[in-house]
């Protein structure tokens, strides 16, 4: 099951089936199905707390992934901060839309073990993304 959840901000318009249809469809192409993953919508606020609190990290981020998955199942919480969405939409200067479906599709590719670390991990992690963007 896949929640989309809004914390003390407006849900953005998402067709949250499609989403879901999709989510599932990129699992399954790394050999896992989805269990549970809740996408938490927040601010920068909310978004720099939770970093704070949990990772100890002190700066803004765009998402902060939770992974919660067993052996072939992938559970998470994904918190994106639609504020950092929206300023890095506007910086690389594409649609909020399209930098969101990046970010729903990022976080689910940690759940999946990609990570995003050094630059070659990064370089994959944006390969991925891309691939799949292009089944979106």
């Amino acid at each position: 099951m896949i929640s989309f959840i809004a914390d003390s901000i407006e849900m953005p318009a998402l067709d949250e089936r499609k989403v879901t249809r999709w989510v599932k469809a990129v699992a399954a192409e790394y050999g896992f199905t989805v269990g549970n993953i809740n996408y938490i919508f927040c601010s920068d606020e909310r978004e720099l707390e939770v970093n704070r609190q949990f990772l100890g990290h002190d700066y803004y981020t765009d998402v902060i992934t939770f992974d919660y998955s067993t052996a072939s199942t992938l559970n998470g919480d994904i918190f994106i901060s639609l504020d950092t969405v929206r300023s890095n939409a506007e910086m690389v200067g594409v649609r909020f839309e399209d930098e969101l479906l990046r970010i729903l599709i990022h976080g689910v590719l940690h759940l999946t073990g990609q990570g995003d670390k050094t630059p070659e991990t990064k370089a994959q992690m944006t390969a991925k993304e891309e691939l799949a963007l292009a089944k979106w």
